[in-house]
């Protein structure tokens, strides 16, 4: 979606109360959104759809205060990343996760491999984790990443080299070559 039809969709869910440009948005987010709450959640698939739910209503809920300073992603996966915290400290679980929870395409490595990269995510601290999650699977660039955690560029850059080389020790030390 180009960023004028984004602005466009925005405008008219902020100032009409439109549902279906609103749904037209989530919808193009969803599942990148879920991609980054599952990782996040370690793979616990019913708590990451609870907190898109969740971060889909709060933006909803507050579509009137984007003001388009940033992307709309960037804007999104801020209350995404911001509603996964708020449930964490509220609750702080320790999350089991499951290898068939994800979802995966057909070709996609066997179920013990997948098992071992939701292993190495979790072995990640927190931010680690978002960071390597928004730059490897979802694409973002360095500076997007830092809009979205609210930090410096060099930080993200830090915290990508320290989850980069932590999944590098965790698959070495699993038998994989590089």
């Amino acid at each position: 979606m180009g960023r004028l039809d984004e602005l466009a969709l925005v405008s008219r869910a902020a100032l009409l109360g439109d549902r279906y440009a609103f749904g037209v948005l989530a919808e193009a987010y969803r599942l990148p959104m879920l991609r980054l709450l599952h990782s996040l959640c370690d793979g616990d698939e019913e708590l990451s759809k609870d907190l898109a739910q969740e971060a889909f209503i709060k933006a909803w809920l507050n579509i009137g205060s984007f003001r388009a300073a940033a992307k709309f992603s960037t804007w999104l996966f801020r209350i995404a990343y911001n509603t996964f915290y708020d449930h964490a400290r509220a609750r702080k679980p320790a999350v089991e996760c499951a290898a068939s929870a994800l979802h995966l395409p057909a070709d996609a490595p066997s179920p013990e491999r997948r098992m071992d990269f939701v292993r190495a995510m979790a072995a990640l601290k927190g931010d680690e984790k978002t960071a390597t999650q928004l730059f490897y699977m979802e694409d973002f660039s360095v500076k997007k990443i830092a809009q979205v955690m609210s930090c410096p560029e060099g930080t993200v850059k830090s915290l990508l080299f320290r989850g980069k080389e932590k999944l590098s020790v965790y698959f070495k030390n699993s038998g994989y070559d590089r």
